[in-house]
Parts: C-alpha cells; structure tokens; sequence
C-alpha cells in the first residue's frame, strides 16, 4: 500500500507492507512498536542523538503536565481547526503535545508529526495514536512536493525553502513565536540588558495573513521553573547563582507571551 512517506535516501514513494515501509530501490523502515517510523538514516545523522536530549524532552514532559501552555496550545488549536484541513504537518512537533490537540479539533484532518528527537517522537507515539509520527528531519522531511495544506511550527527552526515545497498552492502555514516579553523575568536574571523578542520575517514563498498575540502571567513553583528553562534555548546561560536566586523566592511570576504567524502560500 502506497503511503503518503518519501524515502530519505532516494526520494521515492514508499509502502506500507506489514511493519515496514519500504521503496522500489529496497530501502526498508521498520515501524516501531509504539507506532512511529524512523525516516532518519544514519548517514544524515549529524551527532549520535540528534535534536533535544532525554533531559530536556523529560523537562518539556513534566512542565506540560501543568496548565501554563493550555492557553496556546487551545488558541492555536481553535484556529487551525477553523480552516477545516484535510492534511496537516506539524515539523518540530516534540512530544505531541500541540500535536494532539490540533488533531483532536480537527476530525476529518489527516495529521503528522515530525521530530528529529527519537524519544520525544517515541513519547508522542505511544499517547496519540490519532495522529501518524515520524522521527525525521524538517529540514528535508520525508513527504511529496504541496503535501500539506496546513503546516504548523510551533518553536522550531524555519526552512523557507522546504516548507513552500511542502505546502499546497494558497496552503496555510502558522508558525508560533516568542512574544516580545516572553520570559522576560528568567532573561532578566541572566542579562543586564534584555533584548525583547522581534516577530519573525515572512518565509519566502508566503505572505503574512494575520498575526496574534497571546500573553499572560503566570504564577509558578520552583519545581516548575526549573523545567520551563531546561525547555529553553537559554538554559545553558543559567548559573547557580541564578537559579539559588529563584529558589529563595516565595513565588515566581513568569510572563508567557507568544506570537500565532499565519502565512498563505503564494
């Protein structure tokens, strides 16, 4: 059975026959047991355990165990659901967690996941079976020229050139970024002069439609803290004279401020 899979090594079609997918040049991918596909050949891998570590997928784990992201991920979800897509491609999905809740607004929707971190892809696997994850890279995913017709990126890395080959004609793309002041408490810690966050630049190949923004304080532990910046690029700035500061705190109140990019395909 055809499937909608690109081989990353030949670029052709691949099918589906019993666990595995595999192309007319013999190149074979076995699903694993939690149901994902590994489209990521060892060859086009840049370090033995590409994208985020078990560390931070288990930080990123634990902090979505709390409520502080509902509000953006229920937002986002609304508003792609409003678009009513019949195929939908989230690249950097991680652990699912925007991922499932896409999916679950969008019924009639078929939806795909796409990380190159294997345990956060194998976490997302496991849970949400509803929508079809593979461990790839989204920088040359494994899937046909104008797939799509909704791409979502929610922080992650924007390759101009691949989301317009991979999003149909007039196709939407939503790409969530920090907002102005998002975290502006923890980069206050670290920076004598915090640089606000700047809204992306238009991918080639699309143009700006509308741009929303989300924001709130939230007030957290510690515990939680400590998992939001392991989840962060900056987490490596983080000293322990930093975080002995948080720690004597009585509470934390941490601004959550996020931009919703959406894009139409020219």
């Amino acid at each position: 059975m055809i499937s909608h899979y690109r081989c990353p090594l030949c670029k052709l079609p691949l099918y589906q026959g019993g666990a595995s997918y595999s192309c007319n040049n013999n190149h074979q991918f076995d699903i694993a047991k939690e149901g994902y596909v590994n489209l990521l050949p060892v060859q086009n891998k840049k370090s033995k355990q590409p994208g985020d570590n078990q560390e931070m997928v288990a930080a990123r784990r634990a902090f979505f165990e709390t409520d502080h992201y509902h509000f953006l991920r229920d937002r986002l979800a609304q508003i792609v659901s409003e678009k009513a897509p019949t195929t939908l491609l989230d690249l950097g999905c991680g652990e699912g967690f925007y991922t499932h809740e896409i999916a679950n607004r969008c019924e009639n929707a078929k939806v795909y996941g796409v990380d190159i971190a294997k345990p956060a892809v194998r976490y997302a696997a496991k849970r949400y079976p509803q929508v079809e994850f593979s461990v790839a890279s989204i920088k040359e995913a494994p899937f046909e020229n104008e797939f799509a017709d909704v791409i979502v990126s929610i922080f992650a890395p924007v390759f101009a050139e691949e989301l317009a080959r991979l999003c149909k004609p007039s196709g939407s793309l939503y790409v969530v970024s920090p907002g102005e002041h998002h975290l502006f408490e923890l980069k206050s810690l670290i920076y004598d002069n915090v640089k606000l966050h700047k809204a992306p630049e238009t991918p080639q190949g699309f143009e700006l439609v509308e741009r929303t923004k989300l924001q709130q304080t939230h007030r957290m532990e510690f515990e939680c803290v400590e998992h939001l910046i392991m989840m962060t690029p900056f987490a490596w700035k983080f000293k322990q004279q930093h975080m002995d500061r948080l720690q004597k705190m009585d509470h934390i109140e941490i601004t959550l401020s996020f931009l919703i990019n959406e894009y139409q395909r020219k």
